[in-house]
């Protein structure tokens, strides 16, 4: 089912999602499960699975020469989609990266994940590769998400890279977009990044999922602004708890995300990360019974692999 019919099915109930990462390779798919069974009991409608990009690394040959290597530390975002569907028979969002596709890798990932019934994909340009200080795209690749957006779109229609096909079959992909309610680090104000929002929209996207936040009123203002400017589509907040004191610099400096005063002097007035982690979890659950209260439609944590944390904040509210 698509996000956005779960969300119509739900009737103004607020729905629990939460996002997980793929195991590092060389790690059982177990691990996955392990972390995703504590969360059953709170029906989840939908899961999201992070896709990881290539990354490179330099290992050293003869002669003291350093050979480029390209890695890729956590391959499987497919196959865990597949595996989550099959095991709980609930609907698994792929992340689809600009990054490190060419549109043809593209359109055969968009055709495995149509045979696989994975009816939802969550479309992103991606970070840029951890050694490159800014984004590159492929050569024949897509630079912004909502070029991306529109390849999907398109194959909603039938419309395939090679015009020459003949009796194509549509595909019926609900296509879910990322947004910053405090910007994205790389756009120039919050109204530029809104402008570029609205193509994604444009362009075929039917839902939005928020970067982390931790004051709530920075994702009702950026609700606001965004259907004053004629965004009408579901706009799911992102969540996740803080839980060690060095995420303090970490969150603001990755994420580019503000910290909230009083956050910050509770996590500092903490002896060890057991209390952070308490701290981290009453601000979410406030932060939830807030949004709950408001009627959003879904509430979406980023688990970062570890469920424990995520269970305790559910129990409070689902």
């Amino acid at each position: 089912m698509k996000v956005t019919e779960h969300i119509k099915k739900a009737n103004g109930k607020t729905q629990f999602s939460f996002e997980i990462l793929p195991p590092l390779k060389g790690q059982h798919i177990q691990s996955i499960f392990d972390n995703i069974d504590p969360l059953m009991e709170f029906k989840p409608p939908f899961i999201d699975v992070t896709y990881h990009r290539e990354e490179y690394v330099f290992k050293e040959v003869e002669n003291g020469l350093l050979k480029k290597q390209v890695v890729k530390k956590r391959p499987g975002t497919v196959g865990i989609c597949a595996a989550i569907q099959n095991k709980y028979g609930v609907d698994a969002i792929p992340h689809i990266l600009c990054g490190g596709f060419t549109k043809e890798d593209t359109e055969n990932l968009l055709i495995d994940l149509d045979f696989l019934d994975i009816e939802n994909v969550m479309a992103l340009r991606g970070d840029a590769v951890k050694s490159e200080t800014y984004f590159k795209p492929e050569k024949e690749g897509h630079n912004y998400a909502n070029e991306l957006v529109a390849q999907i779109e398109d194959l909603n229609k039938g419309v395939y890279l090679d015009e020459e096909l003949l009796n194509s079959s549509k595909t019926d992909f609900c296509i879910g977009v990322a947004a910053y309610p405090e910007k994205h680090m790389e756009a120039p104000s919050l109204d530029s990044d809104i402008h570029f929002l609205k193509k994604k929209i444009k362009n075929g996207a039917t839902y939005i999922v928020t970067q982390m936040f931790f004051d709530n009123q920075k994702y009702f203002d950026f609700v606001k602004k965004c259907r004053k400017e004629g965004i009408t589509v579901p706009i799911i907040p992102g969540l996740k708890p803080i839980s060690t004191k060095k995420q303090l610099n970490l969150i603001p400096h990755r994420f580019h995300v503000d910290l909230p005063e009083d956050l910050i002097i509770a996590v500092v007035k903490c002896k060890d990360n057991k209390e952070v982690r308490q701290v981290g979890i009453e601000w979410c659950i406030e932060q939830s019974k807030e949004l709950q209260k408001a009627g959003i439609p879904v509430l979406h944590y980023y688990s970062m692999g570890k469920s424990d944390n995520i269970r305790t904040i559910a129990s409070a509210l689902f």
